[in-house]
């Protein structure tokens, strides 16, 4: 509730400080290469991943160096991994669960979705974004996944990028959904909510100040493929 009223005090800064950022922000392209592919050897293991700007790899150059190369790489040397990735910048949960369902069937052992940011800064309804979550898990449940990973949402409060006070907006309303989002999980026998595995040093950030640069995206995998192998 505080970061409401603290929204509402704040409006008319807030709306000049978001044309603000959208003007100056760097548009960044996804990362390059295949949005499906096959690596390692051993036990084999269906990865799906569903998301916006940061599952498509945005402030990577190549997907090798993006979240999902490096979630795959980081799991191959236990698997072989056949992975497949749904994402787009910009996309809201609603917009996502529209990708998904448009998708090419594919069955999946595990599934990552990395959604929250364009949710939390376009200001969609805690209602609406549980709603979309919820059918989300149904249609990967669908799909076979027996194991959903929930990233949580990133600490919007201390992106560089982003000015005070709608840095701390975005910041308290991305960590309300993240709340929101760990009660969803709980009540999920096949989801699990991880947080964010690593500090957003800006140092590690992309050159906009808002993606993960290469270091956090291997971080971040590396995390990821340990709570996946924790729980096969």
């Amino acid at each position: 509730m505080r970061h409401v009223l603290q929204a509402i005090l704040f409006l008319p800064v807030l709306i000049l400080q978001g044309l603000w950022v959208a003007a100056r922000a760097q548009r960044l392209p996804p990362a390059a290469g295949p949005t499906s592919d096959r690596i390692g050897e051993g036990a084999p293991l269906r990865i799906l991943m569903l998301g916006d700007s940061s599952a498509a790899g945005m402030g990577a150059q190549t997907q090798d160096e993006a979240l999902m190369g490096q979630l795959a790489q980081a799991l191959s040397v236990d698997f072989d991994v056949q992975w497949k990735l749904i994402a787009k910048g910009g996309v809201t949960s609603s917009q996502a669960l529209a990708m998904l369902l448009a998708s090419e069937e594919s069955q999946c052992d595990v599934a990552v979705v990395c959604l929250g940011v364009n949710d939390t800064k376009n200001g969609v309804s805690t209602r609406e974004w549980k709603r979309s979550y919820a059918a989300v898990f149904a249609e990967l449940r669908r799909r076979g996944a027996r194991q959903i990973i929930a990233c949580g949402l990133p600490p919007l409060g201390t992106f560089p990028l982003l000015p005070w006070p709608l840095r701390q907006t975005l910041g308290a309303r991305a960590n309300s959904l993240d709340k929101h989002l760990q009660v969803l999980t709980a009540g999920e026998p096949a989801a699990v909510h991880v947080p964010s595995l690593f500090e957003m040093d800006p140092a590690m950030m992309a050159s906009d100040g808002f993606h993960p640069g290469p270091v956090l995206y291997s971080l971040w995998g590396q995390g990821l493929a340990d709570v996946i192998r924790a729980q096969r």
